[in-house]
Formats: structure tokens, C-alpha cells, sequence
């Protein structure tokens, strides 16, 4: 398995030819069973336009997201939910500024503008989310010191969240990932949810990413690497 503190890492022949044979989508659509799980990650007011963190059209997974969850029982939603002065605002370091990177004792750390701050009107989901059946959302990054992007486990790598054991209990064994932001938390998510036995689908047009650094070309690559499956919402079928 991959080393996720590299993520922020360059980009190889090697690597570029793995991202481009990850493209193909299914060849038939796939019918989500009582097995499959989605899950929604960070479909939050900061990540959106007019957020502190706002994706370049992050809006736009919202509809595609809405349709697809109608073919889903089991849906899990998280949300960053940071504390005021988290280790991962650049605001918290002096003469720091976001997206500068510094080394913390569970690895390197992309520092943010503040977002998702516990509470606020910008840490709650989207409104216009419509999945009433949802029946989990888990929050994460509330540690003051360590960042969570994957909805498994926090970036220190051995703290977890029990979505998996939630998952298992209930006999899922694979699960389609979608939202924000497809090269940090997406992604994160993706690759523990390989790293716990879980097959995992990427659901690329329903999500959107940041790509700094290359971070969004290193990320599908890793990806690749580790098993997950990159797909289309269209290769889903329809409720």
C-alpha cells in the first residue's frame, strides 16, 4: 500500500500511464445491493462557492450525487468539523500562509485558510443535499491536533473514526465514494476504505478536487495503484 504522506509527491512516466488506464468506467452498470454502501464526503458550505475552501465547481456534484444515492439503501455522510485554531489552519502558524506545507509528528501537513469550524454555518452539509436516507454522518478532523481527511482514519494512521466497523456490521463489502475534494478527502477515503477490505469505486464525475502541487494526478494514480476502481455515475444503475 501506498505511503499517503507522498501524496503531495511528483509525478513519473510510470505513474502517468497507470492514471490514464484507470479511466475506463464499467463495461455494464452496476446495481448497488444491499452489500454496496455510498458515501458522501464533505459536501459542506465552506467547500462551495462563496466557502473559505471553496473547490472550483464543487456545486456541481450536488445534483449528480442526489440522482445517485436514489439507487443506494446505505448512504454515509461526513463532515470536517474542526475546532477553532486546528493544527491544520495556516492561521495557526505564524507567517504561515495556505497551502504551505509543514512536517507534524504524523507526517506532512497541507495548511488550510480556517473552514468547517465546529458549529458554524459553513461546517453544515449543503442544503441542497437530498438523501433522506442517509443513516450515518461522521464527523471528522475534531481533534485540535491531527487532521482527518479520510472518513476511516485520521491522518495520524491508527486513529479511527469506526465507520468500518459500522460498514461491517452491517455486511457491506463495497463502497462508492463521492465529493469534495476528490485528491484529499475522496481520495484518503477511498484508500482506507482498500486498506480495511472494502472494494472501492471512485465515482469521478460526481466529485471535484483542489489539485495542488499535482495533487489531483497523484492521487487517481495512487488510487490506481491500490485497487480502486475510478467509474462514472452512469456506469451505475438507476434506482
Amino acid at each position: 500500500m501506498l505511503d499517503r504522506r507522498r501524496i503531495l509527491g511528483g509525478l513519473g512516466m510510470t505513474t502517468i500511464a497507470t492514471v490514464m488506464s484507470a479511466r475506463a468506467g464499467a463495461a455494464t452498470p452496476i446495481k448497488p445491493d444491499d452489500a454496496s454502501a455510498l458515501l458522501v464526503i464533505d459536501v459542506q458550505n465552506c467547500f462551495l462557492p462563496g466557502g473559505s475552501l471553496a473547490v472550483k465547481d464543487g456545486e456541481q456534484v450536488i445534483p449528480v450525487i442526489n440522482r445517485m444515492a436514489k439507487s443506494f439503501a446505505n448512504v454515509v455522510m461526513t463532515q470536517d468539523w474542526h475546532t477553532p485554531g486546528h493544527i491544520s489552519f495556516a492561521s495557526t502558524h505564524a507567517g504561515k500562509k495556505p497551502f504551505e506545507t509543514i512536517d507534524l509528528p504524523y507526517g506532512k501537513q497541507v495548511l488550510w485558510p480556517d473552514h468547517c469550524v465546529q458549529g458554524t454555518d459553513g461546517a453544515s452539509l449543503s442544503k441542497d443535499l437530498s438523501i433522506p436516507q442517509a443513516g450515518l454522518v461522521i464527523r471528522k478532523g475534531f481533534h485540535k491536533d491531527v487532521d482527518s481527511y479520510s472518513a476511516f482514519t485520521e491522518a495520524d494512521g491508527k486513529t479511527t473514526t469506526g465507520l468500518a466497523a459500522y460498514l461491517k456490521a452491517r455486511k457491506v463489502s463495497r463502497v462508492f465514494v463521492a465529493g469534495l475534494a476528490t485528491d484529499f478527502c475522496v481520495a484518503w477515503t477511498a484508500l482506507d476504505a482498500r486498506k480495511a477490505g472494502f472494494e472501492a469505486y471512485v465515482v469521478e464525475d460526481a466529485c471535484r478536487g483542489i489539485d495542488t502541487q499535482g495533487s489531483l494526478a497523484k492521487a487517481w494514480a495512487d488510487m490506481a495503484k491500490a485497487g480502486v476502481k475510478r467509474i462514472q455515475s452512469g456506469d451505475i444503475a438507476a434506482a
